[in-house]
């Protein structure tokens, strides 16, 4: 809990300091920044404390009326009860922030794990699960490059979802997902145990990540798969290496070998600015990553089992019997648990208040 009367006489001193006429301009900026994240946190406390007084008052109104007055009080403490959650949601994300890049878009690595063209059609399950997920969201799905099977699946597909807060809502996709079913191919009734990875990858701004162009490789080559008359018509596909990772991008979504390019550059910076953070990580701690690269440093996060009509997220040891559900989009209900995970951890450091003391 936070000492209010602290925090009020922080602010005062803050504002006190701002009188100065002898500050320079960065100390200035810097106190002012300061002043007013102090301001909005007491400002958003006085708001909560008069709603909780309203609804004392309202209770006590609700005990001597009847009837339709009785009714108008009910509906008032209820809007009250209401603002002083989405307050409280509101002080929370300002005391504890969470993760800068929640607001961006993404790009979505798919990738079939083991169990071959069961995986692959796995991946392509998967894809429609957040594809219908993103619908339901009012995001827009485009697929930057995509490696399909003669039976529908995908080897590979990395798809780039634009909307707000998308990597909010995403970033804990990431990892291994099992699946246990009958596979398409199978003639015997055997239930088979396949695997795909997931990769969520914010999209960055080049202010975020900053690539040298003498660091990179551009080869361009003709399209190939599905694409009428177009397919290995022009070089329109491009593939970047860049050399000091080592990190290999292709796109050939696009007709135009322009677009083609920019669209494999926000991949690139994407693996590179998740790259930089996982090395960060690293550094400063052992905590459990939230990304993966490959299949083999993943962890197995979630299980569908399509007999049972059941998707668990071991994580939580979280139990859904609605996996029909889910594959139509229905993932708030996998989503929000780790929402509440993700305010335990921001919490754990403390809020932001006292980094500024």
């Amino acid at each position: 809990m936070l000492d209010w009367v602290s925090v009020q006489s922080e602010y005062d001193s803050l504002v006190l300091k701002l009188t100065n006429a002898s500050l320079d301009q960065k100390e200035r900026v810097e106190l002012q920044k300061k002043a007013s994240l102090y301001g909005q946190t007491l400002e958003l406390h006085k708001q909560i404390l008069e709603l909780e007084t309203a609804v004392i008052d309202g209770k006590k109104h609700l005990d001597q009326e009847e009837g339709e007055m009785r009714a108008l009080f009910e509906e008032e403490v209820s809007e009250n009860q209401a603002k002083i959650i989405e307050l409280q949601n509101e002080l929370e994300d300002l005391l504890y922030p969470a993760d800068a890049m929640d607001s961006h878009s993404v790009f979505v690595e798919i990738r079939a794990g083991t169990g071959g063209q069961e995986a692959a059609l796995f991946a392509a399950d998967l894809f429609k699960m957040y594809s219908n997920y993103a619908l339901l969201k009012g995001w827009s799905v485009s697929i930057v490059e995509e490696h399909s099977t003669d039976i529908g699946g995908f080897k590979e597909l990395i798809a780039y979802v634009k909307g707000k807060n998308v990597y909010k809502f995403l970033k804990f996709e990431s990892g291994v997902h099992r699946v246990q079913r009958v596979p398409r191919t199978e003639s015997a009734g055997r239930i088979h145990t396949s695997t795909v990875t997931v990769a969520i990858l914010p999209e960055v701004d080049d202010v975020d990540i900053n690539i040298n162009p003498n660091d990179l490789r551009i080869d361009v080559y003709r399209s190939s798969g599905a694409g009428g008359q177009h397919v290995n018509t022009t070089d329109s596909a491009v593939r970047i290496t860049h050399i000091p990772s080592g990190l290999v991008v292709t796109c050939q979504d696009e007709r135009s070998q322009i677009k083609n390019k920019a669209k494999a550059l926000k991949v690139l910076q994407a693996r590179l600015y998740e790259f930089e953070k996982e090395k960060r990580e690293a550094e400063i701690s052992a905590q459990r990553k939230q990304q993966v690269g490959s299949g083999e440093r993943a962890e197995k996060i979630r299980t569908y089992n399509f007999p049972q009509n059941r998707v668990t997220d071991h994580r939580f040891d979280l139990t859904l019997k609605k996996l029909d559900m889910v594959l139509q989009g229905d993932m708030d209900d996998l989503i929000k648990p780790l929402w509440q995970w993700d305010m335990q951890q921001r919490r754990s450091k403390g809020s932001i208040l006292n980094s500024l003391s």
